[in-house]
């Protein structure tokens, strides 16, 4: 959703992926203006909604903006209504970058991730965030480096990484679906890519491979916080129909009793089937 970045296998090249996946329609399109029901555990009174104030994340504030209908598609251009009134200026992280050597998308896709505390769905960063990330963290580009189709790959593979991971998780808070019925959603997330979980180094002791990166994901459960551990294993050539090449190693951290009863019933039934 933000633009979280690592390195990418040197596969991860414009011509190893062609096929774009079909994407979830953005809610704002007329095919989605159905409101939503919320869930009645989550619906607080008149009174505590006037009192409650919850942060925006600043890499999703004002994000819709950004999301296209997919009859529209293509780059979008920035108009007036990008610029900030408060200094005359575009956002900073969909302006381009110093010496960049070719125009990226803006566009951000709209993730099927439900974000705590609101009515929307998490956002997912555009080609030019993602480009800005990579600039912050110290990477420059050179002759030799990613194209902007290169770029493209990269973001729809970012997309498909996080889609995954949230199915993943979803499997494991099915196991509480009495306890939350309205399912789970996302309250915040961050990387640790050089933060490896200690199951990552015992597989690293076995003779498997390191993960290129990891996120921890703090899942709302009806008001309950939840951890959730995700390493990311290079899974070879790119899947050009679903552009996925990751492996993911989702689980709940063992942080409770809860989890750990989980990580037990999970591996019990893996071991008897």
């Amino acid at each position: 959703m933000g633009a979280s970045t690592s390195t990418l296998p040197t596969n991860v090249q414009a011509d190893s992926v062609t096929v774009a996946p079909q994407a979830s329609p953005p809610s704002q399109c007329p095919m989605h203006q159905a409101k939503k029901e919320g869930c009645p555990m989550h619906q607080a009174t008149a009174a505590s909604t006037e009192n409650a104030s919850y942060p925006v994340p600043a890499h999703q504030e004002g994000a819709y903006e950004y999301v296209e209908c997919p009859m529209k598609g293509g780059n979008r251009p920035q108009t007036a209504d990008d610029i900030d009134p408060s200094n005359m200026m575009p956002p900073p992280n969909q302006m381009p970058s110093p010496d960049q050597p070719y125009p990226l998308s803006v566009v951000r896709e709209e993730s099927s991730i439900p974000r705590t505390h609101s009515e929307k769905h998490w956002v997912y960063p555009s080609e030019q965030m993602f480009w800005n990330a990579m600039i912050r963290k110290g990477w420059r580009w050179q002759n030799e480096d990613i194209s902007a189709d290169d770029m493209s790959n990269i973001i729809k593979i970012h997309n498909q990484n996080n889609e995954q991971a949230w199915k993943e998780i979803l499997k494991w808070e099915a196991l509480h679906a009495k306890e939350c019925p309205c399912g789970p959603s996302l309250l915040r997330f961050g990387g640790k890519a050089k933060e490896y979980s200690p199951r990552a180094r015992i597989r690293s002791l076995m003779g498997y491979e390191l993960p290129f990166d990891r996120h921890d994901w703090i899942v709302n459960r009806c008001g309950r916080e939840v951890r959730y551990v995700i390493d990311y294993y290079d899974g070879g050539e790119v899947d050009k129909s679903t552009y996925q090449f990751t492996a993911l190693d989702v689980r709940p951290a063992l942080d409770s009793f809860s989890a750990v009863w989980d990580r037990m019933k999970v591996a019990w039934w893996r071991w008897t089937s």
